[in-house]
């Protein structure tokens, strides 16, 4: 019913910069909150920033002031700009939307993308 989209990883050195894009398609009513995770080999999926309808903005302390959420209502998109890249952020990104469908307008559900794959390495 809803489709999620990512593209945009890579691999990159430390210090350079990468943007992550996402698309939402389907049947949606309505996109609530959108927004990155990332899951690094061996670790559990961590929140990376989120974006709601009204932009404002929810980042992990260990991103903020280097990446920067945005979302584009009218195309049903979201972006992770990420700066100053470090080792440490290398993992399979993944975009989350909460999205009601046209069958079910007053309903609620998280959606997620296949991941895109982020390596920070020299």
């Amino acid at each position: 019913q809803v489709q999620v989209v990512e593209s945009g990883g890579g691999l990159v050195q430390p210090g350079e910069s990468l943007t992550l894009s996402c698309a939402a398609s389907g049947s949606i009513f309505s996109l609530s909150v959108m927004g990155w995770y990332r899951q690094a080999p061996g670790q559990q999926r961590e929140l990376v920033a989120t974006v709601t309808s009204g932009g404002s903005t929810n980042y992990a302390d260990s991103v903020k002031g280097r990446f920067t959420i945005s979302r584009d209502n009218a195309k049903n998109t979201v972006s992770l700009h990420m700066n100053s890249l470090k080792p440490d952020d290398t993992a399979v990104y993944y975009c989350n939307v909460v999205a009601s469908t046209s069958s079910r307008k007053f309903y609620y559900t998280q959606y997620w993308g296949q991941g895109t794959q982020v390596t920070v390495s020299s």
